[in-house]
């Protein structure tokens, strides 16, 4: 009976992501992107310039913080196992449709992210939250569609995700001669759990002060590694190319199995990865304290960026160019850890096993940040009691737990589905919306031009100033 449950939800799962998810996705990012002239590149530098922007008040969130929270969700075992799998599974095509995926991706970033800031609300200490749910509710009118919207982020973050995580982790030990499929994901994801356990207990301030230390440091050690396995292998590079491009547009092996095509790999494991689109790092967004909501929707560009251009890529580059075979039995974190061993010896597999050791906990937090956010809406926007947060948090770290133990399949198939419900969600809401942020853009812009620090003023959009709760 679980197989045959199984099977359908991989069925399921193809039809969600192919014609339905790809055709949303492509069609959405590519009308964003005209629509706003290909922000996501036309303001790149930018974009880079505001990450370092401070708020007035110091005790606020900066837009630095904020882009950490959602770069920490972001970042994390996709960029290794997701990558790995993709290739491994779809072909070194994969990376292609990743890199088209992500720039496309940007601009339904940058929407979300902006649309979040318009309909920030104010919390009782003088910050700011939001999300998706609240420009669903507070622009559209469909409190009912907010309330599913949040229910598919909390099945996403709660559990999907976190039992995807907890999976890729332990199977990056299974290159070690200790490993036993028995009693090593047990352990593994027993002591993952507590962790976890004992970080969420401290809060929100915590999670945000947690990521913002280790996410910068994780991320730029594990390209400095995969640089060095790089430039061991540059004699590979134009050949890594030719099989990248020659895969990619192998339209006749593409459309013959195009549930495990590299096109539909290579942007299912680039959303899962980016999420660009998904509405999850507009919960971050909301709470930044910017002067314009434009220039938070621009910060979070750049977090897909980080996350497909620098990490994805950098593990694409270091396996292909190690020239280690991509076959479905290596997919995963092994082939990642055969392919840095090339280089480093004994001691690549252990720097892969650490680098997922971090990109767990730290996704696993980020996670469970977007999670607070729903359950604070779906609780009449007040926060729970703590007595509920404790029982939620306990069942949490049992998922945690649980997903040690799981198959790769199942894993991987309940993270797509829930993850797919909110996109489609969020992107049909975003499109419905996208006047409101191409005002603000343009609103935007023209205060850059005239040499102003650009201040946003709801009339200034069309937008009534009454019906906001932040901008006033």
């Amino acid at each position: 009976m679980f197989d045959g449950i199984i099977k359908l939800l991989n069925q399921i799962d193809d039809v969600m992501y192919y014609p339905v998810l790809i055709i949303i996705l492509a069609a959405a990012g590519l009308y964003f992107s005209f629509r706003t002239r290909f922000v996501q590149l036309r303001l790149l530098r930018e974009s880079c310039r505001l990450i370092m922007e401070k708020p007035a008040d110091g005790q606020k969130v900066s837009s630095f913080q904020a882009l950490i929270v959602s770069t920490a969700s972001r970042v994390g075992t996709g960029n290794i196992v997701g990558v790995s799998t993709a290739i491994c599974l779809g072909g070194p095509g994969a990376c292609f449709w990743m890199w088209l995926m992500c720039i496309i991706g940007a601009s339904s970033a940058f929407m979300e992210s902006t649309l979040a800031q318009i309909y920030k609300k104010k919390d009782k200490n003088g910050g700011c939250f939001g999300g998706p749910a609240y420009y669903i509710e507070q622009a559209l009118g469909k409190p009912f569609i907010a309330a599913v919207f949040c229910v598919f982020l909390i099945a996403t973050y709660a559990f999907g995700f976190n039992l995807l995580c907890s999976y890729n982790l332990q199977s990056s030990f299974a290159v070690y001669s200790f490993y036993d499929q028995k009693t090593t994901p047990l352990i593994v994801g027993l002591i993952l759990a507590v962790l976890v356990g004992f970080c969420l207990m401290g809060g929100g301030k915590r999670i945000i002060g947690i990521t913002e230390k280790v996410v910068p440091f994780m991320g730029i050690a594990y390209v400095l590694i995969s640089l060095i396995v790089i430039a061991c292998n540059l004699g590979n590079i134009p050949q890594m190319f030719g099989q990248i491009i020659a895969d990619a547009f192998d339209f006749r092996a593409i459309f013959g199995g195009l549930a495990g095509s590299c096109m539909v790999l290579g942007i299912k494991r680039g959303l899962y990865s980016n999420e660009a689109g998904v509405g999850s790092a507009p919960n971050a967004s909301a709470s930044a304290d910017v002067t314009h909501p434009v220039k938070q929707g621009l910060v979070q560009t750049v977090s897909v960026y980080i996350d497909t251009i620098l990490l994805c890529t950098a593990t694409a580059f270091m396996c292909l160019c190690s020239g280690t075979p991509n076959t479905e039995e290596v997919a995963g974190a092994m082939y990642v850890q055969n392919a840095i061993s090339t280089v480093f010896g004994s001691a690549g597999p252990v720097f892969i096993t650490a680098a997922m050791v971090l990109f767990a906990f730290t996704t696993l937090l980020g996670n469970l940040y977007y999670v607070d956010n729903a359950l604070i809406y779906l609780n009449k926007k007040r926060q729970p009691s703590k007595r509920f947060m404790t029982g939620f948090y306990i069942v949490c770290v049992l998922i945690i737990f649980a997903g040690a133990m799981m198959e790769m399949d199942v894993a991987w198939t309940l993270a797509d589905l829930t993850m797919g419900g909110m996109t489609l969600i969020n992107i049909p809401c975003c499109l419905l919306l996208s006047g409101q942020v191409i005002r603000a853009l343009k609103d935007y812009e023209a205060q850059k031009k005239a040499g102003k620090d650009p201040e946003f003023r709801a009339e200034h959009i069309g937008l009534d100033a009454e019906k906001l709760s932040f901008w006033k």
